[in-house]
């Protein structure tokens, strides 16, 4: 379908996040609050059946991509029956998961031709992950990582790197892609309503690149897909990339074709986004949400909601935790 949801900024968005649940089984702090969060209540998440329906409205006005997201993503109930129904849409079929249930699903994957997968995974020392996660399942998903890997699937490492906690390891990270076909994406801390962001605690795409040329030399500069969320990179002679999403100090907005869908059937045109469409009780009201939702994306702004020079404390603990975004 031709791409009908576009800003006013002539900005086609052709790509849509869902997440379908703010439960996790892992508790990163980065990510949820050291207090934890309020979950929401069953009713008011929608249904598998209201996420197709969604999805597929999205899918007329011109998506083409779906990423489905958390919270932790297969600890929702019956996910294989939706990744079934979604694959009958026609879209690419992307996920981001923590890693711990990828051997149940494998076989799912391979079966409806979901191939890109991105894990998250911060650090490659057991006990340092642990600290990071609040949970111990270091061993189980670096093994479903490496399966995957072998599998063929085109695995993505998602590390959050913070200082005094992992950016020591960015070597270690690039590392694995000398002799295997992975991609490492390094990402800037960024703030979110009880993670107690501070920039002093980021480390930024220049530090990263800083550190990648003192240990491995030369950093042959790639091409970035159409739309990339980072700038990407490989050692000369390494199978796999690394790339860079440095969204504090590089903001890559110009492009953005992504629309995110939480939980509980909230449209946010942007990740730091304080504002929000419902869309789940006009379509439980019999509604088209088709003209809320173009309607909405001329809501949206240029770069960052609106944060274009700095990250303003007023306005990010104001947006949700990132559990209940979607990561």
């Amino acid at each position: 379908m031709k791409p009908q949801i576009i800003d006013t900024f002539g900005r086609p968005h052709t790509y849509l996040r869902i997440s379908l649940t703010d439960r996790c089984n892992l508790r990163c702090f980065y990510c949820m609050p050291e207090e934890g969060i309020e979950l929401t209540e069953k009713e008011h998440i929608m249904t598998l059946e209201e996420i197709l329906e969604i999805s597929k409205t999205f899918v007329e006005l011109g998506v083409d991509t779906i990423r489905l997201t958390g919270g932790e993503p297969l600890v929702r109930k019956n996910f294989e029956y939706l990744v079934r129904e979604l694959t009958k849409l026609g879209v690419t079929l992307k996920l981001t998961t923590n890693g711990i249930l990828l051997d149940k699903y494998y076989d799912l994957f391979e079966e409806a031709g979901l191939k890109k997968i991105n894990v998250s995974l911060d650090s490659l020392d057991k006990a340092k992950n642990a600290f990071i996660t609040k949970r111990d399942y270091y061993d189980r998903i670096m093994k479903n990582i490496q399966d995957g890997i072998d599998r063929g699937f085109e695995i993505k490492l998602n590390v959050v790197l913070i200082k005094g906690v992992n950016e020591k390891e960015i070597g270690d990270f690039i590392a694995l892609t000398k002799d295997q076909h992975v991609t490492v994406k390094f990402i800037e801390f960024m703030p979110f309503a009880g993670n107690k962001w501070d920039w002093s605690k980021g480390v930024s795409e220049e530090e990263i690149l800083n550190k990648a040329k003192e240990q491995f030399g030369d950093v042959e500069v790639l091409e970035n897909p159409k739309h990339s969320t980072s700038n990407n990179f490989r050692i000369n002679g390494y199978q796999g990339t690394f790339g860079i999403i440095s969204t504090i100090t590089n903001p890559f907005c110009s492009e953005c074709n992504r629309i995110r869908l939480t939980a509980d059937g909230k449209m946010k045109n942007c990740l730091f986004a304080n504002s929000e469409t419902d869309l789940l009780k006009p379509h439980r009201e019999g509604q088209s949400i088709k003209p809320i939702i173009l309607n909405t994306i001329k809501q949206k702004k240029f770069s960052r909601d609106g944060m274009d020079v700095k990250m303003d404390a007023e306005q990010y603990e104001k947006n949700r935790s990132m559990i209940s975004i979607g990561g």
